[in-house]
């Protein structure tokens, strides 16, 4: 068996004898490497759950406009208020003379004013999803949650009308806000989380939206919500694959 041999220094010292311990250089403005299992500069802070112009544009650009929506819906004139809701209404009537203009108008408005479940909900929820994702696919998950789900709830209102199942005032129903996108991104953002906050999520927002269905006030916009949460959910899959790739 041969043995290691190392240089020496010729005197016979074994190979490590009369050789001084080696420091680490101290290179200037470098710090010592933080202790296993802590990740330097990733402390929590509070101020993160809410959006800026920096970290989340897209959600802080988009809080701007339901703000002043909301603001004008509460003390501008209660004619046009109502003239205008009618106008962004994503009823069958306007989906069919004007889809696009509806499909985002209907989404600058919030029902129940700043201080709703959805209003609240909306700045948490996608301000935590656009920090783990970016503001592009945060855009696109509240847009495709938004529009599948009133595609999918406005084109049967319409055949049911064709068929004389239901009148036609059904055609003009007031649909308009932004809970279906929001539910979206909810279904989306718990896709990113580890499996046990994940279905603890799941859990409790199925729990709400069932409790909307036995309710039956609006069947239309009660089925829709699942629907926008399932579309979130389907999602989850690959914005995990993409932020993976980006860490």
């Amino acid at each position: 068996m041969h043995q290691l041999r190392t240089r020496g220094t010729g005197n016979g010292a074994g190979p490590l004898d009369g050789i001084p311990r080696q420091r680490a250089p101290r290179c200037a403005g470098v710090r010592p490497a933080a202790p296993a299992g802590r990740a330097p500069g990733r402390r929590w802070r509070p101020e993160r759950l809410l959006p800026t112009p920096g970290g989340t544009p897209f959600t802080f650009g988009y809080a701007l406009v339901l703000l002043a929506t909301s603001l004008y819906a509460e003390y501008g004139d209660p004619a046009t208020v109502t003239s205008l809701l009618h106008a962004s209404s994503t009823d069958v009537d306007n989906l069919s003379r004007t889809p696009l203009l509806v499909l985002v108008a209907s989404a600058l408005w919030v029902a129940g004013g700043l201080f709703s479940p959805y209003a609240i909900g909306f700045v948490f929820v996608l301000t935590a999803l656009e920090r783990r994702i970016g503001a592009w696919r945060t855009a696109g998950v509240f847009l495709l949650g938004h529009v599948v789900a009133t595609l999918a709830t406005e084109i049967p209102v319409g055949l049911a009308v064709l068929a004389g199942h239901l009148p036609d005032t059904s055609l003009h129903r007031l649909d308009y806000g932004i809970s279906f996108g929001l539910l979206a991104s909810v279904g989306a953002l718990a896709g990113l989380l580890s499996p046990v906050p994940r279905a603890l999520v799941l859990a409790w927002v199925s729990v709400m939206l069932l409790q909307d269905l036995l309710a039956f006030e609006d069947p239309l916009t009660n089925w829709g919500h699942p629907l926008a949460l399932l579309v979130g959910v389907a999602c989850g899959p690959l914005l995990r694959r993409r932020t993976v790739r980006r860490g």
